[in-house]
C-alpha cells in the first residue's frame, strides 16, 4: 500500500496539488478503509485532526478524481 500512496502523491503533485499533513491523512483513510462517502471519510479523519473540514475531503477526493485514482458512482435506488 505506501508503494500505492508514493505513486498517487507524485501523481497529485504532477497536477499541482499541494501534499498537506492533512491530505495525506485522508489519503491515509481513503486507501485503508472502504468509505462509502465523502462524509464517512470526514467523520473518520476529523477524529485524528479536529481542524480538517469537509471542504478539504471534497477537494482532495476531487483532486483524486482528476487524476484517474478515484471514481464516485452515483447510485440510484
Amino acid at each position: 500500500m505506501n508503494g500505492e500512496k508514493e505513486s498517487i502523491i507524485i501523481k497529485l503533485k504532477e497536477n499541482g496539488c499541494r501534499i498537506t499533513k492533512q491530505r495525506k491523512m485522508i489519503l491515509d483513510i481513503i486507501l485503508e478503509d472502504r468509505c462509502s462517502s465523502c462524509k464517512e471519510i470526514y467523520a473518520r479523519v476529523v477524529k485524528l485532526d479536529q481542524s480538517i473540514g469537509m471542504a478539504t475531503v471534497y477537494r482532495l477526493v476531487k483532486e483524486l478524481e482528476n487524476i484517474g485514482v478515484l471514481s464516485r458512482e452515483i447510485v440510484y435506488k
